[in-house]
């Protein structure tokens, strides 16, 4: 049987042929992987001593905190441990 090369619905006749692209380099599907890192990032910052905090903000602060992270060239939960310590450090 002679393979065409537009029929691309049989993979076996093309398993060998080499594609354009970067390799696959980790065996585990994508959806794994997320969570797979999450878990790492979360032992890391553990091991850091770093406590997770969630909190939500209007759209406006959140723009404000990004800008005034930009300007600063910090991240923006970097900005708000500055504020958060600076605050603290007032009251105590």
């Amino acid at each position: 049987m002679a393979k065409s090369e537009q029929d691309r619905t049989t993979l076996d006749l093309f398993e060998y042929e080499r594609r354009p692209g970067r390799p696959k380099t980790n065996p585990l599907p994508r959806e794994l992987q997320l969570k797979v890192n999450k878990r790492n990032q979360l032992k890391r910052d553990k091991a850091r001593g770093l406590k997770r905090v969630e909190f939500k903000v209007s759209s406006q602060l959140y723009q404000a905190l990004n800008d005034m992270a930009d300007a600063q060239n910090i991240s923006r939960s970097a900005l708000i441990e500055t504020i958060l310590q600076e605050r603290l450090a007032i009251d105590t």
